[in-house]
């Protein structure tokens, strides 16, 4: 839309996270070529919360559009917060997963803080640890993963040719 217009414009989000999809197989791809391997993610879902589990199934549909390794982990309300580390440093041990994404919020009995710094740097899907948040937050330091509906907003708005720089 024009400057001032007062008008504004629907961007298709959904083509744009199909675009990505389709730019994250064909790097999956060149890296199982060029390097013999696939990447994994691994995604723990506590609890059967009807929001999270939707988010959760819609980001295992993608890794399987993707075709990357998927490891699935659901566990019961009812998990001790020491079994869920314990399913954290398994996955931090796992050669085939290289990101890991704890789906919040957990339960009341377990601490968040404890669990998502549990995870290694370098596997930190959400780019929640405490590290990394540091990075996005000061200028001049790359963070190791940029927290995903931010990335996604800005993308979406650079694919779709909207000027943001100064704004």
């Amino acid at each position: 839309a024009a400057a001032g217009s007062g008008k504004g414009e629907v961007l298709d989000g959904r083509a744009i996270a199909g675009e990505i999809r389709e730019e994250m197989k064909e790097h999956g791809l060149w890296l199982q070529k060029n390097k013999g391997v696939t990447p994994g993610l691994a995604v723990v879902l506590v609890g059967s919360r009807p929001d999270s589990a939707t988010y959760v199934r819609m980001k295992k549909k993608a890794i399987k559009e993707v075709e990357f390794v998927s490891k699935d982990i659901d566990l019961p309300e009812t998990v001790t917060e020491e079994e869920l580390l314990k399913v954290v440093e398994d996955l931090n041990n796992d050669k085939e997963v290289h990101a890991i994404l704890v789906q919040l919020p957990l339960p009341a009995h377990i601490n968040e803080h404890k669990v998502l710094s549990a995870i290694k740097l370098e596997k930190d899907a959400d780019g929640f640890s405490t590290t990394n948040i540091g990075c996005v937050a000061m200028k001049g330091h790359e963070p190791m993963a940029t927290p995903c509906t931010p990335w996604g907003c800005i993308e979406m708005l650079k694919r779709s040719g909207v000027e943001i720089g100064g704004k």
